[in-house]
This record gives C-alpha cells, structure tokens and sequence, in this order.
C-alpha cells in the first residue's frame, strides 16, 4: 500500500503499477511499469479457477473454430496457425488482414467494429518499437527515461502488428454475438 498527500505522484505510482500503459489503442508503453496488482484474495480467486481451466480452453477454441470457419475463405483474411507440436489454449483468436485483398486495413476493420459496440485490439506492439525502448526517442523530453533496444530481426513481428486484428472471444459469447463480429468484417471487405 502507498499513501502519500502528494496526488501528482499517487498518479504517476498508478500508472506505474498497471504496467505504465499508455492512452493508445494498442499496448504502447514510453515507461517500464509493472504488474504490482494482485491482492492475496485475487491470487485465491486465481486458483478456484484453475479448475475452469479446461472448460474455458474449450470454450476458446470453439469460438475460434466458429470465425475460422467463418471468414477463413475470405481474400485477405489469414488466423494464426496452431503449431504442429502443441494445442493453442486460443486465447486470443487473431486474425491477419491483408489490405490488398481484403479491400481494407485492419485499423478500419477495428474502427468499423468500434461503431458497433464491438471491442477489438491490435495485437501487441513489439517491444522494440515501444517508445520506451526505441533509442532515436531517448532525447524525447516527454519521456522519464528510454531503455535502447536493438532489434536483430526485423519484419516479421511488425508485420503482425499492423494487420493482427484481435477478435472478441470471451468465453460468454454466444453465436450471435460472434454473428455479429463476422457480419461487421465481411462488410469491410471490399467496400
């Protein structure tokens, strides 16, 4: 617990504790925060559902199966593979766009989804391009501190960031509510 009268750095120990995220659409950090969030009754609520974790894999998968099935014969629209030597859990069900044959880049996609009420996210941004670790913003005065990254690959992460697309895939929806997540992409495509 921290208590302070000095609201400016309450604020600041916030944000540091919720991994210094900054207000962007995708996961973008200029600070190194961190996970500091966990009570002991979070963590005893964590275990009780440990046993609802096989249920909720299944869950996840089928609504993956449920948009692949849906939307995987569309030009332009790629999901991440499963790898050969294991099952995914799919938490996540990610979708590639490429605009060039979809009509339409993912950020419109998002945005068309948006207007309907329907929550999407960019995948994560890679870690070598956040602010934080990019060193050409070091000199940035609005930022505390930069921590340079060298990056000995580039393409292929960056490539997912800009037409990863993560689709709603919470263990509560139903097939109408993922109707209506395919029904607002397939009206992007070649719009």
């Amino acid at each position: 617990m921290l208590a302070s009268d000095d609201k400016d750095l309450i604020e600041y120990a916030r944000f540091l504790s919720q991994q210094a995220r900054d207000d962007a659409q995708h996961y973008e950090h200029s600070e190194i925060g961190y996970n500091y969030r966990m009570s002991n009754i979070l963590a005893a609520i964590g275990l009780g559902q440990l046993e609802n974790l096989e249920e909720r894999v299944t869950r996840r998968r089928e609504i993956f199966k449920y948009y692949m099935n849906a939307l995987s014969n569309t030009p332009g629209i790629e999901f991440m593979p499963e790898a050969p030597y294991n099952k995914s859990n799919r938490w996540l069900t990610v979708i590639l766009i490429t605009p060039e044959e979809f009509g339409t880049d993912r950020e419109q996609v998002r945005l068309a989804l948006e207007r309907e009420n329907i929550e999407s996210r960019p995948i994560w941004k890679p870690l070598h391009i956040q602010p934080v670790f990019n060193s050409q913003n070091s000199k940035n005065s609005n930022l505390k501190s930069a921590y340079p990254c060298r990056a000995v690959v580039r393409g292929v992460s960056e490539d997912l960031f800009d037409r990863g697309l993560c689709l709603p895939s919470g263990t509560a929806m139903i097939n109408s509510d993922m109707d209506r997540v395919i029904e607002t992409v397939l009206k992007c495509h070649r719009r």
